[in-house]
């Protein structure tokens, strides 16, 4: 069985109102990766991203990127317990 782990990230920058939640969300389906994306009210995209390693280090890269129209300042990863429901979602604004 492949080892899962799960980080949380924060993304700064401009990544509100540029589609980053629905382009996370297409993103981490793609790569088979369980976990949610959301706004938060400071401005940033929180993300709790559940899989293999080298999964996540993928959905990480591709967030330094992100859709056309954002432009991603830095990203802050840590370590996170990867209890979430099988899928990849969005959740509501916090």
């Amino acid at each position: 069985m492949t080892d899962r782990t799960a980080r949380r990230l924060r993304i700064h920058g401009r990544v509100q109102g540029v589609w980053f939640r629905a382009w996370t969300l297409e993103t981490a389906q793609a790569l088979g990766l369980d976990g949610w994306v959301r706004n938060r009210t400071d401005g940033t995209v929180e993300a709790l991203a559940v899989g293999t390693p080298d999964d996540i280090e993928k959905l990480i890269a591709a967030c330094h990127e992100g859709p056309p129209a954002a432009k991603v300042v830095r990203i802050e990863v840590e370590e996170a317990k990867g209890i979430v429901p099988r899928g990849f979602t969005k959740k509501p604004t916090v």
